[in-house]
């Protein structure tokens, strides 16, 4: 069986399709989310389908708070220990993945809590016994303070301090001026007592050591602790997280609160000794947990696509609008102009899915070795993973019209709530413009071959070629523009080739997601109906890449003047096979029924969801108004 068998006009039903597809569905389905499935998403998505995690419209900022926390709570004593959910990347990312669509309030602290609390603690000290029971239960909720008002990106340069007293054998913590309030981080009393792991620069007989983290309570049940402050933010868009500025006042802690390693510790005789040379370095390890803090963001883009993708197309399909003739009725989905975005829409739903697989594999098995380049991975695919899942959850939106911007259909809380995203742990043009520099410098990809004689657009092997030379071709551009910059001006120098460098990136990813297609269809059976589908996503995907660079690829000899002519026609046929198949392709997202049956927009009856119960229409023939 192939593809071309599964082709059917778009929005509608092919007969006879129920039992065919539903055998597609289930390969594509573990293709998707793994052999493991039951064991790594299966809990998570389990959770979706609880009462206590049904949809929730019309509350209030305060009641999205209290609901995050006591989902928080109810989440965690579901788990069987939370120490093994914190040290597990794959079981992070599968959390964020699904709880991403229901609660961005819930998802995000419990990020924070999970991730870059407790993981941070764990991370650290394999020689110090401490008692971490009381994060475990929940008696105290974790966050993370390292962003400062003054400094996020930077936050090597932060200015909180830790100032080493040894008469009492501690630190005391202070905030030096308003710009070194710490920014964002939920630290009010809202669900329960807090403590926090606080980054500070570390103060030794006047020595400033560089910047370390330190376990420091917040608050107690009701306010915060003596010495320190804690206000709230203007109200972001978005989640409803409880975000504050947060200040100390010659706060103290023990010397025990400091979290030693490898990057540093202090002895019993304020004597301290560090395995890492570079100041710089050694923040940046008593962070790692921020690159699964990027993974679990990416988690939120590729779970919020695929989420409202299912949303969008089971709308497209039952919404009907005039035809052609005066009495005939089609789906809007029947309509090129509807159905492409959403096609293209589900190519990149599918390449980001596996494109994040990858990723958290690579991170996931790396050794010290190659730990650089994984985290370079994980920063591009974040950056990217990102802001392409804003696109498709704009273009989402858009394709449900009105419907689509009220609350209770839950796709404008996934639009705001991306913004997130893309922002934390480490803001997308930042890490990107970072992992670009870092290519330009020391990254020299193969150079496909020039004069593709013979060479078609169907042949998903020439496309990712193309995408290769695109690749190519933008680094030569940024080397090219650098070297000629004017000497000794670092700055300019970067300037000049920084717009080809970003743009060699994005090329760098957009190939391996890809070839992340590639692969999952490759290892599917060469008659597999699901391997074919895979490979016509994976071509309208490397296509609409492709199609902004066509004119240097043909510039540079690696494409064809024949390719620039069929490249618009062939996406076109692509789209219309994607389409004909949506409805398959975004059942194997495999959202659970109670969470659709709470979206209106995803049901045949939305327009119940508006009904009058006192309306005209309700009364009977011959019945009169009173």
């Amino acid at each position: 069986m192939t593809a071309e068998t599964l082709t059917a006009t778009p929005g509608a039903a092919r007969e006879g399709a129920a039992s065919e597809g539903t055998g597609v569905r289930a390969e594509l389905v573990r293709v998707l989310f793994g052999d493991d499935h039951r064991a790594v998403h299966g809990p998570w998505r389990a959770l979706l389908t609880t009462e206590s995690f049904r949809r929730r419209s019309g509350l209030t900022p305060d009641e999205e708070l209290r609901l995050g926390y006591g989902r928080l709570r109810i989440l965690n004593s579901t788990l069987d220990s939370a120490f093994r959910l914190a040290a597990d990347p794959v079981a992070l990312a599968s959390m964020h993945e699904w709880l991403s669509p229901v609660d961005t309030t819930l998802t995000t602290v419990a990020g924070i809590h999970y991730n870059l609390f407790l993981g941070t603690l764990l991370d650290h000290d394999a020689d110090v016994r401490r008692d971490l029971s009381p994060f475990a239960d929940l008696t105290r909720v974790g966050t993370f303070l390292c962003t400062e008002l003054d400094h996020g990106n930077d936050a090597t340069a932060l200015e909180t301090t830790a100032e080493y007293d040894r008469a009492r054998d501690g630190f005391l913590l202070r905030t030096p001026h308003a710009g070194a309030q710490k920014f964002m981080p939920n630290t009010s009393t809202a669900g329960g007592p807090k403590s926090a792991v606080v980054a500070a620069r570390l103060l030794v007989d006047g020595r400033d050591l560089g910047a370390f983290l330190f376990l420091t309570a917040l608050t107690g049940a009701d306010a915060p602790l003596p010495g320190v402050r804690v206000r709230p933010l203007p109200r972001r868009m978005g989640s409803a997280v409880d975000h504050c500025l947060t200040s100390f006042d010659g706060v103290f802690v023990p010397r025990a609160a400091l979290l030693s390693g490898a990057q540093g510790r202090l002895d019993a005789a304020g004597a301290f000794s560090s395995e890492v040379v570079n100041r710089r370095s050694r923040f940046l390890l008593s962070i790692g947990r921020v690159t699964a803090g990027k993974l679990s963001m990416s988690a939120c883009a590729v779970g919020s696509v695929r989420a409202a993708l299912a949303v969008a197309v089971r709308y497209g399909s039952h919404r009907l609008i005039g035809g052609v003739r005066m009495a005939e009725r089609v789906p809007v989905m029947a309509h090129r102009t509807h159905y492409a975005p959403l096609a293209g829409a589900l190519a990149t739903a599918y390449a980001m899915t596996l494109l994040h697989r990858t990723v958290l594999r690579t991170w996931a098995e790396h050794d010290g070795t190659d730990r650089a380049e994984a985290e370079r991975l994980v920063a591009l695919a974040k950056a990217w993973l990102t802001w392409e899942g804003r696109a498709v959850l704009t273009e989402c939106r858009e394709r449900c019209g009105a419907q689509g911007l009220l609350e209770n259909n839950g796709l404008a809380a996934l639009v705001t709530g991306i913004e997130g995203a893309i922002t934390a742990e480490g803001d997308n043009l930042a890490i990107h413009a970072k992992a670009a520099a870092g290519m330009v410098a020391a990254w020299w990809p193969p150079r496909p071959p020039a004069r593709p004689a013979g060479r078609e657009l169907t042949d998903p092997a020439f496309l990712r070629e193309l995408l290769a030379a695109v690749e190519c071709v933008e680094l030569d551009r940024a080397r090219a523009a650098m070297g000629e910059a004017p000497p000794g001006d670092a700055l300019g120098r970067w300037n000049a080739g920084a717009s080809a460098a970003l743009r060699a990136a994005t090329a760098h990813i957009q190939l391996r997601a890809a070839e992340a297609v590639a692969r999952a269809a490759d290892a599917l059976p060469p008659d597999s109906a699901a391997g074919e589908l895979l490979h016509t996503l994976g071509r309208l995907f490397a296509l609409e890449r492709i199609a902004p660079h066509i004119g240097d690829l043909l510039n540079e000899g690696f494409a064809e003047g024949r390719h620039v002519g069929a490249l618009p026609a062939e996406v076109d046929r692509l789209a219309a096979r994607v389409a004909g198949e949506a409805q398959l392709l975004a059942g194997a997202f495999d959202l659970p029924d109670e969470w659709l049956a709470d979206v209106p927009l995803a049901g045949a009856g939305y327009a119940a969801a508006y009904d009058d119960p006192g309306g005209p229409w309700h009364r009977t023939a011959g019945e009169v108004r009173r």
